[in-house]
């Protein structure tokens, strides 16, 4: 992805009048023979959260992993469709998708700091993406600035990361993340491996990041949803003929209507605890 190429559309999406930075269009995506995901249309705007809720099984995580193209180290998959960033598909022939997951970077549901030390653990992503040697010391700070640890860890940037607690990990890797200033931060499940206080703190810290990075957040917990994101789009999985599932989405629109003013049943059903 050529930085020349990239251009910042002025379409929006039905459910905000802000710029879109992300776009899917009729995104499908399977796997060998298994249908994850079918027909998903859905705009992410700049500088906001966005949640992804539902059922497991119904392809949140799938789609994620579309807007880096981590589902294509996935043997046998094939995503259809289209995916935009900033008005470039991604998917493109001319399009690398490591400059692709240097945009738009990643956090996994558990914490997995590098064996190495705190320090390292930043600098090492900045190294590789080409950040000057002398730019480290201030990349590491600011980091771990941004990712709220800095004064918990600033005395200690030569012990491992992963002598960290799971939350203090789960916040280096944030930090790792943002190191290299991509414009969007997918995070799949970030908390669900926390306890409550160190799920706290990163709540918290997506509310603060959102004033530099959109941030998109797959999360099991409606609570946590409501909490953090701007808007929340519900996905569900439903049996076709033969009994195979596939996910798609339901509805998508601001956090505070999917929860108490929902447009469709299904949503309306979830949000309420009556499955998933």
């Amino acid at each position: 992805m050529n930085s020349d190429t990239i251009n910042t559309p002025n379409s929006t999406s039905s459910n905000t009048t802000q710029e879109a930075i992300l776009r899917a269009e009729n995104v499908s995506v399977t796997y060998g023979s298994f249908q994850a995901l079918r027909g998903v249309t859905l705009d992410i705007p700049k500088n906001q959260v966005v949640a992804f809720i539902g059922p497991s099984g119904c392809g949140k995580s799938t789609l994620i992993r579309c807007f880096n193209r981590l589902n294509d180290l996935i043997p046998g998959t094939k995503v259809g469709g289209k995916v935009t960033y900033q008005g470039v598909d991604i998917y493109g022939d001319k399009v690398d998708p490591v400059q692709v997951r240097r945009r738009i970077g990643m956090v996994f549901q558990k914490p997995n700091p590098f064996p190495k030390s705190i320090y390292d653990n930043i600098a090492f992503g900045a190294k590789i993406n080409g950040y000057k040697k002398s730019e480290m010391d201030e990349i590491v700070e600011r980091s771990l600035r941004q990712a709220a640890l800095w004064e918990e860890v600033k005395d200690k940037l030569k012990e491992s990361g992963l002598s960290l607690s799971g939350g203090q990990q789960q916040r280096l890797c944030i930090a790792r993340t943002v190191a290299i200033e991509p414009d969007v931060v997918l995070m799949d499940e970030p908390a669900s491996a926390l306890d409550p206080i160190s799920t706290r703190k990163v709540e918290e810290l997506i509310q603060e990041l959102k004033e530099n990075y959109t941030i998109v957040i797959v999360t099991h917990n409606m609570q946590q949803a409501t909490r953090v994101a701007d808007l929340t789009a519900f996905f569900n999985a439903e049996a076709e003929e033969g009994g195979k599932r596939f996910g798609y989405l339901v509805e998508y629109n601001k956090t505070e209507a999917i929860f108490n003013n929902p447009k469709e049943e299904y949503t309306r059903q979830y949000v309420s605890g009556r499955f998933g």
